[in-house]
Order: structure tokens, then sequence, then C-alpha cells
């Protein structure tokens, strides 16, 4: 097991490993995005809303590359170039959930939506908030 902790980020605090949990989980939910378009359904359920396969694909593909930005990011941390552009990647995506829910109605609020804002707003004030203890 001592072997595996060097392949975790090294610095203090706990908000490097949150970055790099959220990547894994992000990456996933790209793949899933490429297969199929049930999640992305969930998320953008209004009535009359459709989601296609390409609408699926490119959240999917928007959703890497957040995920690919977290992830240098976690393991970088004290970088303040990539721990603002991992900071904008959640601002990106809560402009985007609130945009669909509140502007275009494509979003409905439940459990598809509110999943991502939940993470956005908590990883955003988090990052927010810990900004003096990471960034040198």
């Amino acid at each position: 097991m001592g072997n595996m902790t060097s392949y975790l980020p090294q610095n203090e605090g706990f908000l490097q490993y949150w970055l790099l949990l959220l990547s894994i989980v992000s990456i996933g939910n790209s793949v899933q995005s490429y297969l199929t378009t049930s999640y992305t359904r969930r998320v953008y359920s209004a009535p009359e809303t459709t989601v296609t396969p390409l609408h699926s694909r490119t959240f999917g593909t928007y959703t890497a590359l957040a995920s690919i930005i977290r992830l240098y990011a976690a393991y970088n941390i004290i970088d303040p170039m990539l721990y603002q552009l991992a900071l904008w990647t959640y601002v990106v995506a809560l402009g985007h959930f609130y945009s669909e829910w509140l502007v275009f109605g494509t979003a409905r609020w439940g459990k598809g939506l509110a999943g991502p804002v939940v993470i956005s707003v908590g990883s955003l004030a988090w990052m927010v908030s810990q900004w003096g203890m990471y960034v040198r």
C-alpha cells in the first residue's frame, strides 16, 4: 500500500485529493457520454429538450478537457496558473448549468442537475477559500 501513495499528489491538504477524485469520476462521465445519451438526458431533462448523441459527445468532450485541467492542478496545486485554470473550469460549468436551467430552460432542477451544481459550487467555494494555502 505504501507504493500506491507515491502516485497521489504530494502537497499538504485535501483539496488536491478532491480534484484528483473529481478528475477520475469525470473521465468516467466523459466515457459514458460517448457511449449513451441516458446520463446526459438526466441533466437536460426539460420535456421539450432533445439530447442527441452529438450533444452528449460534446458534453463529454468538455468534461474530459475540464478533467485533464483539474488533474494537472491536483498534482501541481501550488502553481497559480493551474490553480486558476482549474477554478475557471468550475466557473464555466456552473455558468453553463445555471444558464441551461434558468435562461434556456433545457434543464430542470432535480438529481440530474443538482449533483453537478452542488459539486461546482462546493469546489469553487473550496478553491477560492483555500487560495492562500496552496498558491505561493
